[in-house]
């Protein structure tokens, strides 16, 4: 028997709650058990972006980023959702040069840049927008050096491609389920489907993997070892996954991914977080996660950047404080 998403961030105008967004959300520890759960731990999923240290996971298991000599910058693009700015063009650039591949073998469509100044210079000067400028390059970016390791075929996003088949082996691997199924992603990439345990179990898999020496394991330990090294490449200026990492007590990963999904790694503490907003709403998911990180304790509720997302005020268009945006009541912690 399913169970229905509960009440996770509210938004109140004045004293009145305007706004309810309902979720579900798990919290798993390194043997795969259920610590906390709101709503249905096995509702079936899409978990999006916040899969993409997943889909990275081949390029490091397989020995193909070693082969081809990857940083952890390079690594760190592999798991972005990045802004477009200039500092993720440019790596994602150099990285597609040192492959001897350009913006035209990447399947993930053009993208306008997210980052101001620069989306408004290509504006003055006539620049039509790039495949590099998807916030999926550096993912897709990651499959071409594996595509080139396996010596396969250019249409490294179809489903049947051994990109996407091992990308799919190590998924159910590590989420210790069979995928029901997949979605085509925005940028193309099939993106698998599993239970929200199964995501939360997959996100303690990979905060437990330092502890373990199995190929699989120390990929996904150097994978997130990258992100928390280079926030600003896993996100950008301004954005909750970036800022989330670089106001940390201790050092944990978080992804968020579209139709608000968000997962966290913690690896002093060897958990996992899923996170779905139901209706989608991304201020939700930025709420909720902040707050079950202040439950776990890698975060402080005090910290004025964890404020900006864990409650932010709504303001009118004069900038008056009209309401907030707040977690429902208890989700904060302490940890039970």
């Amino acid at each position: 028997m399913s169970l229905a998403p509960v009440p996770l961030v509210e938004i109140h105008r004045g004293p009145i709650l305007e706004s309810l967004h309902t979720g579900h959300a798990v919290i798993c520890d390194g043997t795969g058990q259920i610590v906390e759960s709101w709503g249905d731990p096995r509702a079936v999923v899409l978990p999006r972006s916040s899969s993409k240290m997943l889909q990275a996971l081949p390029l490091v298991a397989s020995g193909a980023a070693r082969a081809f000599g990857l940083s952890t910058e390079r690594l760190a693009l592999s798991c972005a959702s990045h802004e477009g700015a200039p500092l993720h063009v440019a790596a994602v650039n150099a990285w597609l040069a040192d492959l001897g591949l350009g913006d035209d073998d990447l399947i993930c469509g053009p993208q306008v840049t997210r980052d101001k100044a620069l989306k408004l210079d290509m504006i003055r000067h006539d620049q039509s927008p790039c495949r590099v400028h998807n916030n999926c390059s550096g993912k897709h970016t990651g499959f071409l050096t594996l595509n080139k390791h396996l010596g396969a075929d250019a249409n490294y996003v179809d489903p049947s491609h051994p990109v996407q088949t091992a990308c799919k082996e190590l998924f159910e691997a590590v989420t210790d389920e069979t995928s029901p199924g997949f979605g085509i992603d925005g940028c193309s990439a099939p993106n698998f489907a599993t239970t929200m345990h199964g995501m939360a179990r997959a996100m303690a898999f990979f905060a437990t993997a330092h502890g373990r020496e199995d190929a699989v394991s120390k990929g996904a330990a150097e994978l997130v070892q990258a992100m928390m090294k280079h926030p600003d490449l896993v996100a950008g200026d301004g954005r909750s996954c970036t800022l989330l990492m670089q106001a940390a007590k201790e050092p944990f990963a978080v992804k968020m991914g579209a139709e608000g999904f968000f997962v966290g790694i913690l690896p002093k503490r060897g958990f996992g977080i899923a996170l779905k907003i139901t209706d989608g709403g991304l201020r939700a998911a930025d709420s909720a996660m902040a707050a079950l990180l202040v439950r776990i304790g890698a975060l402080d509720a005090a910290n004025p950047v964890v404020q900006q997302f864990l409650n932010p005020p709504v303001r009118n268009w004069d900038g008056l404080v009209t309401g907030e945006i707040r977690p429902v009541a208890g989700l904060t912690g302490p940890l039970a």
